[in-house]
Order: structure tokens, then C-alpha cells, then sequence
């Protein structure tokens, strides 16, 4: 059965999406079966890996509304162990759509319930928002992967983010747990990179990542041409520290 991985934060330009399509890319090279679920509006995530919604008559807004659909709205990528299920900004009206629904929380988890055995991780990447999408993601999760970028606000934000942890926790998803902490955006050059760092690690120690994620061009070229970036540049260092994520995930070491 597959672990399924929500990759939260509801602040935005953290690195989220980033993290979501390097991690299941990395899972998938080293041959895991893994799908990309792609639960923001802007699909960002699909896109990061060359699949458009214009080109999706199906997506993850349809299999939220009947869980059936959820196998014809699988897609399959460049790498032969990763598919995706793919957003589109339909996916916007959803959150007003089932706000009246019964088990509206839910509604991922039942429709990933049928596909649980086809893959051995589920990667979800959520909205930079609290809002029901991201309720159904962490809803439906195993574990929350948290991206944090190296810098002063993002603190502010992880405190709220562990509350909302909890509060699923005690509402929706009693199973829930922290799967870790990722520090992105480090740039070994600023001093405040290596303040975050050390404060994050004083206060949660093991669940913090090895791996960081740096600062990294390459990095932010690979989406613009539709790839990961280990199919853009295997080379590059953010390529490398995302497959030593996924070496961290698949081990479950720190």
C-alpha cells in the first residue's frame, strides 16, 4: 500500500511545488512507483513535469467529486515509474462546491483509497492555504512533509502550520504525523540561512531533513521547460539534494 506524503505549508514561496515534483522525480528514478498529486489550482506541479491541464479532459476536480473517476484522470510522464494526477483552476470552485457536501474532508482520501495499491509512495502537493483542498490533502496524508525556506518569516509560519497539524490530528485524521522538515532556499552565504537552520534543528531536532535544498538556477530554470530538474541538469546541486531527500524518505534516516 502506498505511504502517501502530503508536502505542506500555507506559506507561499517556500518551495513547496519545487519540493513535490523533485521528491516524487527522485522516488521514481530510483524505480518506487510513485504518483503527483497535483492539488492546487494553478497545477503547477503537473506542469513541472510536462503535463498541461489544457490537455486533461479529466482531472483531480472530477475525482474529488466522484471518486470513480480518479483512475481516468491519471497521466503518465517522461519517467516510466511516475504518473500524475493533474489541477486545473476548476479546481477553485471545488472548495466552494462541497462546502455543503457530506464527508467533503474526505473526498481525496476515498478516491486515493482505490489506487493506494498501485504505488508505493503518493506525493501530494497542496495550495499555499488552509482552505479545503488542503484539508482533504492532509485528510488523506500519512505523514505532512514540510518545505521551509531559509529565512526570518517562514518561522512565523511553521508555528501556524503545526497547530493546523494538530487540529487534523484531532478532528480528521487522528493518524497524521510529521513525516520532516526540509530546509530550502539555503544559500551558505547568508548568515541568516545558517541561523534558520540552527534554530529549526534546536527545536526539532531528528525531524529535521540532512538533506538541505539550496539555492540553486538550475532549480528554477527546470520548470519553464516542463522536466524535474534531474532531467533537466543531473548534475546541478539541487538535482543531487533532492535525490538525497528521497534517499531519506525511502530509508526513513536522518
Amino acid at each position: 500500500m502506498a505511504d502517501i506524503i502530503a508536502v505542506a505549508n500555507q506559506k507561499g514561496g517556500v518551495g513547496k511545488t519545487t519540493t513535490s515534483v523533485n521528491l516524487a522525480a527522485s522516488l521514481a528514478v530510483a524505480e518506487k512507483r510513485v504518483l503527483l498529486v497535483d492539488m492546487d489550482p494553478q497545477g503547477n506541479a503537473c506542469s513541472g513535469v510536462g503535463v498541461y491541464a489544457e490537455n486533461c479532459e479529466i482531472t483531480v476536480y472530477h475525482a474529488l467529486h466522484d471518486s470513480n473517476m480518479v483512475n481516468k484522470a491519471l497521466v503518465s510522464t517522461e519517467l516510466e515509474y511516475l504518473q500524475v494526477l493533474p489541477a486545473d483552476t476548476d479546481l477553485i470552485g471545488a472548495e466552494i462546491e462541497l462546502v455543503n457536501e457530506e464527508h467533503r474532508e474526505g473526498r481525496l482520501k476515498t478516491a486515493l483509497r482505490l489506487l493506494q495499491k498501485d504505488y508505493d509512495y503518493i506525493i501530494i502537493d497542496c495550495p499555499p492555504s488552509l482552505g479545503l483542498l488542503t484539508v482533504n490533502a492532509l485528510a488523506a496524508a500519512h505523514s505532512v512533509l514540510v518545505p521551509l525556506q531559509c529565512e526570518y518569516y517562514a518561522m512565523e509560519g511553521l508555528s501556524q502550520l503545526m497547530k493546523t497539524i494538530e487540529l487534523i490530528q484531532r478532528g480528521v485524521n487522528s493518524g497524521l504525523i510529521l513525516r520532516g522538515i526540509v530546509l530550502t532556499m539555503f544559500d551558505r552565504r547568508n548568515n541568516l540561512s545558517h541561523q534558520v537552520s540552527d534554530e529549526v534543528r534546536s527545536y526539532f531536532g531528528d525531524k529535521v531533513f540532512n538533506s538541505v535544498i539550496p539555492r540553486n538556477v538550475r532549480l528554477s530554470e527546470a520548470p519553464s521547460h516542463g522536466k524535474p530538474v534531474l532531467l533537466y541538469d543531473v548534475n546541478s546541486r539541487g538535482a543531487q539534494a533532492y535525490m538525497e531527500l528521497a534517499q531519506e524518505v525511502i530509508t526513513g534516516s536522518r
